[in-house]
This record gives C-alpha cells, structure tokens and sequence, in this order.
C-alpha cells in the first residue's frame, strides 16, 4: 500500500539555556543526557505522584537548545508543570505551535527519501516507518514538496495509530493515567537514569514486577463500540473502548481478564 500523510498542528515547548539538557533530564523519564544532537526521544513527563502529566518528543536542536513537542492542548500544560521545577536553572521555556506532516504506510523508498528532510524523525514505535516532518515554512510550500504522496485521511491516519498501539493523551490516556499501563515504559521511560519526579512508583512497580491494575491493548471492535463503551466477552466487562476505529480499538483491558481471543497480536 502506498504511503499518505496527514497535516496535524503539535503543541511545541521550546527550552533554550546552558542548563536546558541538563533541566530536561532531572524531569523526564527518559535518559536525555545521551540524546544526540539532531536526534530524537519520546518521554513521560510524570506529576511527583507518578501520574502522567503529557507524552512528548525531544528534539535535540543543539547542545543548548531542545524543542518538545506534544499533542494540541498540552503545551502549556507541559510548560506549566517543567516551569514549576525550574529553579535556579539557566534556561528559558516558550510554548507555540507547529504543523507536522505525519507520514503513515511508507514503502521502504519513501521512508529513505524522507528522513532526509529537514526536521525529519521518526515516530511513534517507527515499526512501520512512521514518520513526521515539522514544517520548516508554510504548510502550501510543504504540500508542494510532498505531492507524490497522497493526502490521506483522518480515519486512515487513527486506523495507522490504533495499529501501533499509540495513546493519544485525553483519548487513550489522561492526568490519572500512570506509565505501566499505557504500554509506552519501554519507549518512554529509562530505567537507569538518575531521579525524577514520578520515578518512584514508576520503579517500584517495574523492581517489583507488578501489573497496572488495566493496560493498553489493541483489539477487534464489537459492531457498534464507540469510545467510552464497556468491552464485553462472554457477558462480562473486562475493559473500556478508548479509541474505536471500524473493526479495530485501544481499549484498556483489566488486569486478570481473559482477553486473549479479541487481542489483535496477541
């Protein structure tokens, strides 16, 4: 199948200072020390109680500057919860917004034509060479230079995302969400980095190998499940619908459900 992209405006925080790499890293759950130049990073910014507060992207500009992005809607709200930590620290926080040209279903050739471009990473888990491109000028200039890839839909872009088994925050996770149960650890968090803030139920949890009492999955949708629904099997309720697309969704599934006859992967 041929690839297709789709326009989606991301909420940007921007941290710029000699202490901006070191801030970052005393309060993401990802190792930000070891992020190269010209390189990105997915990571959770945690509340002091473990709770998810946004999942972003760090974008390694230069040594001293380092663009996070996020979904629309939580960039102040990521900026708010950095500033309230940033003490003493040399470094300057601004929040804007930018449009991304999300890249789903690429060929192979595609994929290598593209991570060329500036502003050009990969996203989400990348297995299927997902891929976003900030827009570097206006967004009429961007879909001149990417004409001979189709303008695809939202429906196929959510369809893309439920396959991967990507949360979007207010939808598959929210401010009450805690890291184990959104699937995203092994993206998102470093297990041996220094302290942050939420670090502690986020190890006690891995040190002691406990299950989040629901967790992410993806899974065949019954005819008619919307978003907010109960999923049923065999009369009994195991979870909630959060993101429902034609035969597929991301529902969180209850710890000691069987649910492995509806898993898509499983």
């Amino acid at each position: 199948m041929s690839g297709f992209y789709l326009e989606i405006v991301r909420d940007e925080i921007t941290v710029v200072g000699v202490d901006a790499r070191k801030f970052l890293h005393s309060q993401l759950a990802n190792d930000i020390t070891s992020l190269p130049v010209g390189q990105s990073r997915y990571s959770l910014l945690l509340e002091p109680t473990g709770k998810i507060t946004s999942l972003v992207r760090v974008r390694c500009i230069d040594e001293d500057t380092f663009v996070l992005d996020t979904d629309a809607g939580f960039g102040e709200i990521t900026s708010t919860r950095l500033s309230r930590f940033k003490i003493r620290i040399k470094c300057e926080i601004a929040v804007s917004s930018r449009t991304y040209f999300a890249f789903r279903e690429l060929t192979t050739e595609q994929h290598a034509k593209l991570i060329s471009e500036v502003g050009a990473m990969n996203a989400w888990r990348g297995a299927r060479l997902e891929l976003d491109v900030a827009s570097m000028g206006t967004p009429e200039v961007a879909r001149e230079k990417y004409f001979e890839i189709r303008q695809g839909t939202f429906g196929e872009y959510e369809h893309a995302r439920v396959l991967a088994a990507w949360p979007q925050m207010s939808i598959d996770m929210t401010s009450d969400s805690i890291p184990s149960e959104t699937g995203l650890t092994d993206i998102a968090v470093s297990f041996t980095k220094g302290c942050y803030p939420g670090q502690e139920l986020v190890e006690r949890m891995d040190s002691r190998g406990t299950a989040a009492p629901r967790s992410l999955r993806v899974i065949r949708a019954t005819p008619g499940a919307t978003a907010g629904s109960i999923v049923e099997l065999d009369g009994k309720d195991i979870g909630i619908y959060t993101t429902v697309v034609n035969e597929i969704a991301l529902a969180l599934i209850k710890r000691n459900a069987e649910s492995g006859s509806i898993q898509i992967g499983s």
